[in-house]
């Protein structure tokens, strides 16, 4: 899930990344959940787990106006995209990316 928040002052938002622990993922606490993305040349992120929402959870500043691919890596091994993704996009290794856009809709 992504949510976002946008600067009146800045051309930036924050946008906070989360994977949620459900029975679709059978993720528990002690895994390992890393945020990667064209934003940061695809280098990992850990995601922290919150136990009172039962989710992974990251937040990043990013400009504005812009669309950036992003995957959640899942114990080093396992790739999963985020289902409310703004978009999704083919990418070179015949599956798709998750796309975030920081396009300001108001």
């Amino acid at each position: 899930m992504l949510k976002k928040r946008f600067f009146k002052t800045k051309a930036e938002a924050d946008v906070t990344f989360e994977f949620a622990c459900d029975t679709s993922t059978s993720l528990i606490n002690s895994d390992i959940v890393e945020l990667h993305a064209d934003f940061n040349n695809w280098q990992p992120i850990p995601m922290k787990y919150i136990k009172k929402d039962n989710v992974f959870r990251t937040k990043v500043r990013l400009p504005t106006n812009q669309n950036f691919h992003f995957r959640y890596l899942i114990n080093s091994n396992e790739w999963h995209n985020d289902h409310k993704a703004d978009l999704y996009l083919p990418n070179t290794y015949g599956t798709d990316n998750s796309v975030v856009s920081t396009l300001r809709t108001k």
